[in-house]
């Protein structure tokens, strides 16, 4: 290549150049140039080797004359030469054939992921939630806006946009919520409202939405007033199936222990038993930790077919299910389980859930040579209550930031092999129905042609180490694909120190069948990637941050937001997805 230009070539081209001549291919433009320019005067010897073993006749000729029985005298000098030759040309391509007991050797190149750039997109993202609730719940203008705003950086950076909607049911809150306790005050008027209630003395107890308490997935409608008198059954903590049967027209008071009753389970014994309605109380997750000694109130879902079929063929739309905090539900027990004479309750719950609303999956794409594809996710929906700062903002941002990387790469480069595609999600937080749904859409292409997915679902790290820890796990179904990853995790701690040696990068291989212990849990939107494909199981990889307290409550916001922590799985499934889009033979 003598005398060839080479600030006229892609940076392909020059890779494969060096590759050629068992040339290191890692760098910019600038270094891969200079590289050959100053290999140019080198004698050629080198390049005549790695023809040589390139050339698959010759190299299979060389393994097939050691393999030759020698008739007559035993020629060891010559057997010896033949290994010593083959030898030499593996070390000078770096090459580690299989039949020597080694395995295949990649290039991987880190890409530049710019942890400010994400930290960016996440506060806007976090700008488009409700004005009061903060939230971007699926099926609403928020969720709208996002999806909007994810289409316009995906065209930006150069990508073929494009905006997936799909109706499936969802639960909506329409309006503020009350829920208030009353204990009556004197002259037998029993007034809990209005001035003749502050003359007679009545005590009204406010309990403040998304703080003391929040509204559950796929939660009914109520319009129960103090004057209706509405009673409490004692439910414990939820396992005694005799008091749910007990309990037909009352509001169960659960207090959620150690035993963890889902809220599918308890709202499908409400549907059975023609309970009206459910409270559940935080007695045990993160109590302590974020606010005070309280049990903040958590926002959990509900499978939504496990309830249609609790309720004999349709959703429960009259039984409202609130969780509360561990100090509002200590005010509820007093005012109401132990008290002599119980206060009147107050619950106005203003929700549509016997719908269906449109929900969205915006997407990019650069089409690669071949029609396999590798696809990057995250959900852009959050629960209904917070801004979703962790949960998951977090992972929206680092797949903004990736695209924009890999955008920039194929720009330098050239076109991939693979098609690469990056994807969010709606729904997530109701049962992954974005995901789901444009997996049913997809059947035939993601079926024959998904190489990889991977998922990005509160992959942040909270800045407090030394309270919360400082661990992140990157988990796979795929033997290989743990392989890919460990060994890019190994360049990341080389060529990012600063950052990797804070974090407690840990690695999990969950290759069992479904319904196996070492299955991949369906918790997250890799779940229909890798078992609703006709057929066969599909390849993911992930990754969970940890110290996020905050989860599903309204105090996940960005004051804790940590997006040095994204940098970590943000560059190793970046690079990845660099090596899968350019290597067929990964």
């Amino acid at each position: 290549m003598s005398g060839q230009d080479y600030s006229k070539m892609l940076v392909a081209e020059l890779k494969q150049e060096l590759s050629k001549l068992g040339l290191p291919t890692s760098g910019n433009k600038s270094e891969l140039i200079e590289r050959l320019e100053s290999n140019a005067s080198e004698p050629l010897m080198i390049s005549i080797e790695a023809d040589l073993v390139e050339d698959e006749s010759s190299y299979e000729a060389i393994i097939a004359k050691m393999k030759t029985q020698v008739i007559g005298p035993l020629n060891l000098g010559a057997i010896i030469a033949i290994f010593i030759s083959l030898l030499m040309v593996s070390s000078v391509l770096v090459l580690k054939p299989a039949w020597l007991g080694f395995g295949a050797d990649y290039d991987y190149e880190l890409i530049d992921f710019d942890q400010s750039q994400t930290k960016i997109y996440a506060d806007e993202l976090v700008a488009l939630g409700h004005p009061t609730w903060e939230g971007r719940m699926s099926g609403t203008v928020e969720e709208a806006n996002t999806s909007a705003y994810i289409l316009d950086r995906l065209s930006e950076m150069g990508y073929e946009a494009q905006s997936n909607e799909y109706q499936v049911p969802m639960h909506h809150v329409n309006s503020e919520p009350s829920f208030r306790l009353c204990v009556e005050g004197g002259f037998g008027l029993s007034p809990c409202d209005g001035p003749i209630g502050q003359i007679s003395g009545s005590q009204v107890t406010i309990f403040q939405h998304r703080i003391d308490y929040v509204i559950q997935g796929f939660s009914g409608q109520s319009q129960y007033l103090f004057d209706e008198n509405i009673p409490v059954t004692d439910l414990g903590n939820g396992t005694d199936e005799a008091l749910w049967q007990s309990a037909t027209g009352t509001l169960g008071y659960v207090r959620m222990d150690e035993s963890r009753v889902s809220n599918t389970e308890m709202y499908s014994y409400a549907a059975q038993n023609d309970l009206a309605g459910i409270i559940s109380v935080n007695k045990i997750i993160n109590c302590g930790q974020i606010e005070g000694n309280d049990c903040v109130p958590i926002f959990k879902g509900t499978n939504y077919e496990a309830l249609v079929s609790a309720n004999g063929g349709s959703i429960p739309t009259d039984i409202p299910f609130v969780a509360m905090s561990k100090d509002a539900g200590d005010i509820f027990e007093a005012l109401v389980i132990n008290a002599t004479e119980p206060a009147s309750i107050e619950l106005i719950i203003d929700v549509t859930n016997d719908e269906e609303r449109t929900i969205y999956v915006p997407c990019g794409t650069i089409k690669g040579k071949s029609s396999e594809v590798i696809i990057a996710g995250a959900h852009h929906d959050t629960v209904y209550q917070g801004e979703g700062a962790v949960d998951d903002t977090s992972g929206v941002a680092t797949v903004l930031e990736m695209a924009r990387q890999l955008a920039d790469i194929v720009n330098q480069t050239g076109q991939p092999e693979r098609t690469i595609r990056f994807c969010t999600w709606g729904g997530e937080e109701e049962g992954l129905w974005g995901s789901r749904a444009y997996v049913s859409d997809m059947q035939n292409s993601l079926t024959n042609n998904l190489r990889l997915y991977l998922n990005f679902d509160m992959n942040h790290v909270d800045g407090d180490f030394q309270e919360r820890g400082n661990s992140l796990t990157l988990f796979t179904n795929n033997e290989d694909d743990y392989g890919h990853i460990k060994r890019i995790t190994d360049l990341y701690k080389e060529e990012s120190s600063e950052i990797a040696n804070k974090y407690d990068i840990r690695f999990s291989l969950l290759d069992g069948d479904r319904g196996t212990p070492n299955e991949m849990p369906c918790n997250s939107d890799y779940c229909p990637f890798i078992y609703e494909l006709d057929g066969k199981t599909g390849r993911a990889v992930s990754c969970y941050g940890g110290g996020a307290w905050e989860y599903h409550t309204y105090l996940d916001t960005m004051d804790r937001f940590n997006e040095e922590s994204l940098h970590v799985s943000g560059t190793i499934y970046g690079t990845y997805m660099r090596l899968l889009a350019y290597d067929m033979n990964a």
